[in-house]
């Protein structure tokens, strides 16, 4: 075999190398992403422990019907800036999973893509920054579930909890059907909305916040963020 075969023979052998490389790079990669996204994702359980039934919501991961005592696990991969959990309630849905909720609705939608219609209670999410997960219980959309949101697997954090008859005690000017409003959605001023910097606990807040001391009852309200070490799993329970 003389030279020019042998250097033909070499390129050639170089050309199917790459050729296979470059169709099993992209086969790679997809593993490659789906492993780092399970291990870095954050486990999600959403418990109904309510005598009725609760249609759980969750921006990202959809919705499911959550009848008394069950339970839905989902994954909130990394990067997820923030995710929210809700529950609602009054809801009828046909087999396509379109319908509607008397409080929390999403657009009409089981699995959520939308954020709800107040009074809802709201569990908000923020992962992974600065090696810490932020979280919160949020009225500022107003109430209509109680909650608690806390760390699961021993994790080295505290959970919140916002377990109240806020709707039995809610005010006159705040009820609506199924639940409490937060003032922001009934009068839509700067006083409760915060459209500015300059606002501070109203007497609505304060009423939100006698009871549920850890939950968010304003856009400014600045004593209700937590944490949690990065990596922490939690669980999102109704009617605590």
């Amino acid at each position: 075999m003389n030279i020019a075969s042998l250097q033909f023979n070499s390129k050639m052998s170089l050309l199917l190398i790459r050729k296979n490389l470059s169709s099993v790079f992209p086969i790679l990669l997809i593993i490659i992403t789906l492993f780092v996204a399970t291990v870095h994702a954050t486990r999600f359980e959403v418990r109904n422990q309510c005598h009725f039934t609760v249609w759980a919501a969750s921006r990202p991961g959809g919705g499911k019907q959550l009848l008394p005592g069950q339970t839905w696990s989902f994954d909130v991969n990394t990067g997820t800036f923030p995710a929210q959990i809700w529950g609602r309630t009054g809801c009828s849905f046909n087999e396509a999973g379109r319908g509607k909720c008397l409080t929390g609705d999403c657009g009409g939608h089981l699995k959520c893509q939308d954020f709800g219609q107040p009074p809802y209670t709201m569990a908000e999410y923020h992962p992974q920054q600065f090696d810490l997960d932020f979280l919160d219980i949020s009225l500022v959309d107003g109430f209509n579930l109680p909650m608690e949101f806390s760390p699961t697997g021993g994790g080295d954090c505290k959970g919140i909890r916002c377990a109240a008859d806020i709707n039995g005690e809610c005010p006159l000017d705040l009820r609506a059907p199924g639940g409490c409003n937060n003032p922001c959605n009934v009068f839509n001023t700067d006083q409760y909305c915060c459209n500015s910097t300059r606002c501070g606990p109203t007497s609505y807040s304060r009423f939100f916040k006698a009871r549920c001391p850890e939950a968010y009852t304003y856009p400014l309200d600045s004593d209700a963020t937590f944490t949690c070490p990065a990596g922490t799993n939690y669980m999102v329970l109704f009617c605590p």
